[in-house]
Formats: structure tokens, sequence, C-alpha cells
């Protein structure tokens, strides 16, 4: 019998869809306080997950879904990062 290896979910705090994780893109809060974008999934720290759609990603900024999932305000260089390499977004 061979068993299939569970592949872990998480929440995209954008759409609040469940989905593979390795499909999303994990902010994380390390000990420190400091925020950064983690796209091996492995660094320590509270982590969010987003998914690579520019419309979840807008949706979190508006909603202020970082913030709560963090308990406190997120750097506003983490934002841009996410804006432009990530999700391209061009205002």
């Amino acid at each position: 019998m061979v068993t299939q290896k569970k592949i872990p979910q998480r929440m995209c705090i954008g759409c609040q869809q469940m989905r593979d994780k390795r499909d999303l893109v994990r902010i994380v809060r390390t000990p420190e306080g400091e925020f950064l974008i983690d796209l091996t999934g492995k660094k320590s720290g509270r982590g969010a997950y987003i998914c690579h759609n520019v419309d979840c990603f807008t949706k979190a900024v508006k909603e202020r879904r970082f913030e709560k999932s963090f308990k406190s305000a997120m750097d506003s260089k983490i934002y841009e990062e996410l804006k432009t390499g990530i999700f391209q977004v061009n205002e």
C-alpha cells in the first residue's frame, strides 16, 4: 500500500481560501520584530500567507489583514516589496 504525502494547506489572508502551502507567499514577523518575505516557508516567526493574486493583495491591504494577522503594524517597505516584486503592481 502506497500512501501519498499530505500537502500542507494554508489560508490566504486576501481571499480566505485554503490552498497548498507551496502555492502561497509567506510573510513572516521574526521574533526580533522584523518583517520579511519568506519564499522558503521555513523562517522562524509568525507567518501570514497570501496567494499570487493581485486582487487578494489589494483586498488584504485595504482591509488591514496583515496587521490583524500579526497583531501589529507591518513595515511599509514589505508592502512595497510585495507590490513591486511579487505582484508587479504599478500605481
